[in-house]
């Protein structure tokens, strides 16, 4: 009885919060609260000095070489529109609508230096400069101060804030910035500048990028039943643990608790540049190169140069940004930084494919290996999200089946059976409901956009990195919800059946940066302004986010039946085979006939093209060189005109 009396008395209380917490006026509603319930301990406003332009920067790092220069690379990344970003822009104002003051946390990370010198109240935005909207600026970055640091030259400056503004973990936001406007920290212990440096291992670590991928709503806290509920309003969080507060992206922690983490990191030839092995975000995000970091003739010539880029996967913002300020951005340097994400995104997985014959049809399994260091697709959840599609062709190339079926015209996704990777977000119960007592109507329980009040993970069955323990990532709220993996995966295996008529099978890997549904919510939930018709409008400008293609397999189920025409099969002649290093093809045509020759892996997987369409005649003979491919059996798909058969080649 004492302990019903007792939950009775705790939802009471949670009631009077929740019910002392929101508020109407007019036609917008909000929660009241206020900057204090958005506080975070790090460098305040006013208290880190000012901040120059990335075009002074630029006037010794860039117009030397824009395959290795800060400056221009810089230009091209999202980093640099962080401010110009017209879909964060439209969020902005839906999290300013929902809970006053929440932009401010918002504010903190996409322009720092704004916030710093103190424009970020309004918390819409709308005090800030156009040096601000450059977004996450050089100079922030280079007086950025390791907030654990116990390095003399760094205590040097965090002992000069308040005990409660040092923070005690890296992430949300909380960065130290050195109050010394001429000084500029770095990566490089020999650096020989026209102004001072100061040596940062800080700089060349991953806990610098956990400063703002690491994120929590410091309006929610974690209660006793694991459960995260409103905190009292008027008043920083009871605590400043990120891991206490509502997670929102955990880019960062999944990082740290994967194989990455390690000394040695994981062997790559595709990220990295100059390096055999990735480690850091650094290392993936800034790869290595070889160059100068200056159009100085005394700088250096460095085999570890991180190249500014700081790609990541967005393809699609940018184009809106060239568009919206066409003529204060560089357009040349966002279409390169486009090319890196696309280079990002088409090597960010592995897709296998396997197909076997069943009694109806063809069984086809579809594996997604992670490549990354963190969750497939990582990152701010809303409206970020990556599927698999599947179609399968009869002979007559007609479609007979099909799995994640998109409408490029319409911007719609099929999702009936679709395999769709993503987190989503949303309000429990409780919260929804007070939420509604102030007459809207606009919260409902379960899966939301409303990203300033939701406090629940609805789903997140993202792919997690190579080292994924379900305690680890458990320990960092990053488990996965309404999916399971065991420990040790960093792939999944979806199984889909197709007709017996299929001939052809097609395999898309797909990413897209915003879906339909979340441009939609913010065009028709603002209330405020304009922003969310104006992202709509340039949404539908520029493709409706057209979804990239990160990886395509194809197979042709005459793979799994060598000898469907012999009279062809006997026409062409491989030799030798098994093969070391070259094999000789002899086509024993009576005429001439348009030839297409393809090299597959067994698994289905195209490896190359050999011949596309020649004319070949009797007794033509093609060579071509097998000794870059690994020992093991191959298959070689051979198409005559509208026949198709398939040789198996060995490879010693």
């Amino acid at each position: 009885m004492k302990r019903l009396d007792l939950k009775l008395s705790l939802l009471l209380i949670l009631a009077f919060i929740l019910l002392s917490w929101i508020t109407r006026t007019g036609s917008m509603y909000y929660v009241p609260t206020t900057l204090d319930d958005f506080f975070m301990p790090g460098s305040q406003p006013l208290e880190s000095g000012t901040f120059n332009s990335s075009d002074q920067c630029a006037n010794c790092h860039g117009d030397y070489d824009m395959a290795v220069e800060p400056s221009y690379n810089y230009k091209g990344s999202m980093m640099s529109h962080s401010m110009h970003d017209p879909l964060f822009e439209a969020s902005l104002t839906i999290a300013n609508q929902d809970a006053l003051f929440s932009g401010d946390l918002c504010i903190r990370c996409h322009t720092p230096s704004g916030w710093l010198e103190g424009r970020s109240t309004p918390t819409d935005g709308s005090a800030l400069t156009s040096n601000d909207r450059e977004g996450i600026q050089c100079h922030f970055c280079h007086k950025l101060v390791d907030p654990l640091s116990t390095r003399s030259e760094d205590l040097a400056y965090i002992n000069t804030l308040p005990a409660e503004h040092i923070p005690t973990q890296y992430g949300n936001g909380m960065y130290v910035v050195d109050s010394d406007d001429l000084t500029r920290r770095g990566p490089y212990d020999d650096a020989n500048a026209n102004h001072p440096t100061l040596y940062s291992p800080f700089h060349s670590s991953s806990e610098l990028c956990a400063t703002c991928h690491d994120v929590s709503n410091p309006a929610f806290s974690k209660a006793p039943d694991g459960s995260y509920q409103p905190n009292a309003t008027g008043m920083p969080a009871p605590s400043f643990d990120k891991y206490e507060l509502f997670p929102v992206e955990r880019t960062y922690s999944e990082w740290k608790m994967s194989a990455y983490n390690t000394p040695e990191g994981i062997p790559s030839d595709v990220f990295g540049g100059t390096k055999a092995n990735v480690s850091t975000c650094i290392d993936c995000h800034m790869a290595q190169t070889t160059g100068k970091g200056c159009n100085k003739q005394f700088a250096p010539t460095r085999n570890n140069l991180a190249i500014h880029d700081l790609t990541g996967g967005n393809t699609f913002v940018p184009l809106l940004i060239k568009d919206k300020f066409f003529g204060v951005v560089d357009a040349n340097a966002i279409d390169a930084g486009i090319l890196r994400a696309q280079y990002m995104l088409q090597h960010a997985a592995t897709l296998n494919l396997n197909v076997v014959a069943a009694v109806n049809g063809y069984d086809v399994e579809v594996e997604v290996i992670n490549e990354t260091g963190h969750k497939l697709p990582s990152g701010y959840p809303e409206g970020r999200r990556m599927w698999i599609n599947v179609e399968a062709y009869d002979i007559a190339d007609n479609l007979v089946y099909e799995s994640g079926a998109y409408d490029e015209a319409t911007g719609e996704l099929n999702q009936n059976g679709t395999k769709i990777y993503e987190s989503k977000l949303g309000l429990s119960e409780d919260v929804a409901a007070l939420a509604n007592l102030n007459g809207t109507g606009v919260y409902t329980a379960g899966e939301s956009f409303h990203f300033a009040l939701n406090n629940v993970v609805v789903k997140d069955n993202r792919i997690p990195p190579r080292g994924f323990t379900n305690s680890n990532f458990e320990a960092v709220q990053a488990a996965p919800v309404g999916y399971s993996y065991p420990d040790g995966a960093y792939s999944d295996i979806t199984s889909y059946t197709v007709p017996e008529t299929t001939y052809r099978i097609e395999v898309k890997l797909l990413y897209q940066t915003a879906s339909k549904e979340y441009i939609e919510f913010l065009r028709d939930q603002n209330v405020t302004d304009t922003k969310g018709q104006e992202l709509y409008d340039l949404w539908i400008a520029h493709g409706k986010s057209k979804p990239e293609v990160m990886q395509e397999a194809e197979f042709y189920t005459s793979a799994l039946s060598l000898a469907n025409d012999q009279t062809m099969d006997k026409a062409i002649r491989l030799y030798p085979n098994p093969a070391n290093h070259t094999v000789n093809v002899l086509f024993n045509f009576t005429t001439g006939k348009k030839i297409k020759l393809d090299l597959y892996s067994t698994n289905g997987i195209k490896l190359r093209s050999v011949i596309d369409n020649k004319t070949v005649m009797a007794n033509d003979k093609i060579q071509f060189e097998t000794s870059n491919l690994p020992g093991g059996i191959y298959i070689l798909k051979f198409q005559v005109n509208q026949k198709v058969t398939s040789k198996l080649l060995v490879i010693k």
